[in-house]
């Protein structure tokens, strides 16, 4: 059965090979041990943290094989985003330049650095390993945080966001990055994006054009990659837009990749949840749900075919996900279709 738990410190070995599989342009999974060990710390904090309004709670989960304990994945979830650190983004917007005159009038795409995004809560650190993209691990890895936005909503911001991978090709090159790195950095794209990864910031502020960028001086290929994801990010954008994600016109400083946004109670699955009372037994073949229990540090989320009835108070669960999921008859689960 696959499960999905809070990361624990013996985790960390399983936690950096995810980092070294993810490659370059996944910023929030750096190989760096220290940042890593220092992640699942934070994570394992937040958890024991009695928490009242969103601050800098950082929480991360991890998918395993129960029948085997191998950690197959790992996502996250930020209450927060850029209380301590400056969160930047680049806002793709227009101006006009017109001369009622001459009869000319011209809109032109620019891009505008901002920290527009301060204090909202962020879905971030998605990563299953190939050989377990099957099924609906992909689904569960994603969309049990939704459960867990539902269960404990006074732990996050009232607005969500995800940061997708932008362009980039195997190597690591970003078009957009090369564009900025001829004109304004000395640092390839890995670098930068590592930096950033390990916290060390400063040089965005220091380096980065201060007033906004007119898109049609960028070089082509640079401007073809605004707002689009890398192909391996693909799934990730369409179930986030079947879920009521949308694009505000925000792309990654980096890589100009799209940043998506949506309201915790527009979520589909944060606003189609219901929780039910358990009742453990046999169960007909029914529909593949998500589901989870109601703790915090105990939290833990599955999926399986269940029987939904959301005119009744009760759900019957047989006794294999009872156990992985730690729960009893009559205790409180939370459940949503996949």
């Amino acid at each position: 059965m696959m499960l999905i738990r809070p990361i624990r410190a013996n985790d960390y070995p399983a936690l950096y090979q995810m980092a070294v599989e993810s490659g370059h342009g996944f910023t929030s999974l750096p190989v760096n041990e220290e940042l890593l060990m220092r992640k699942i710390s934070r994570s394992e904090a937040s958890f024991a943290k009695t928490v009242s309004a969103p601050g800098d709670e950082g929480y991360l989960f991890v998918l395993e094989d129960s029948t085997t304990g191998q950690i197959c994945g790992t996502s996250a979830l930020e209450a927060a985003v850029g209380l301590d650190d400056a969160f930047y983004h680049y806002h793709l917007g227009k101006v006009v330049h017109s001369s009622r005159s001459l009869g000319v009038y011209k809109t032109v795409d620019i891009l505008t650095l901002c920290n527009d995004y301060t204090g909202v809560s962020e879905l971030c650190t998605l990563f299953l390993r190939t050989p377990f993209r099957q099924k609906h691990n992909g689904r569960l890895l994603s969309k049990m945080r939704f459960l867990f936005l539902a269960e404990f909503r006074q732990r996050f911001a009232d607005k969500v966001i995800a940061e997708l991978r932008g362009v980039s090709d195997s190597q690591g090159n970003s078009p957009f990055w090369q564009w900025l790195q001829e004109n304004f950095f000395a640092l390839d794209f890995p670098t930068a994006d590592y930096l950033t990864g390990i916290g060390q910031k400063e040089f965005i502020a220091e380096l980065m054009p201060k007033y906004p960028i007119y898109v049609s001086l960028l070089s082509k290929a640079a401007q073809q990659v605004i707002g689009k994801v890398h192909e391996q990010t693909r799934p990730a954008l369409a179930l986030l837009e079947s879920e009521g994600f949308a694009c505000r016109g925000y792309v990654d400083i980096f890589d100009a990749g799209p940043t998506v946004e949506a309201r915790v109670e527009q979520i589909r699955t944060v606003r189609d949840s219901k929780r039910y009372l358990v009742k453990i037994g046999a169960v007909a073949a029914g529909e593949p749900c998500l589901i989870s229990n109601t703790s915090l540090s105990g939290f833990r989320a599955s999926w399986a075919e269940l029987n939904l009835a959301p005119e009744q108070e009760h759900i019957m669960i047989p006794p294999e996900l009872a156990t992985a999921l730690n729960v009893a008859a009559g205790d409180w689960v939370r459940v949503s279709k996949i």
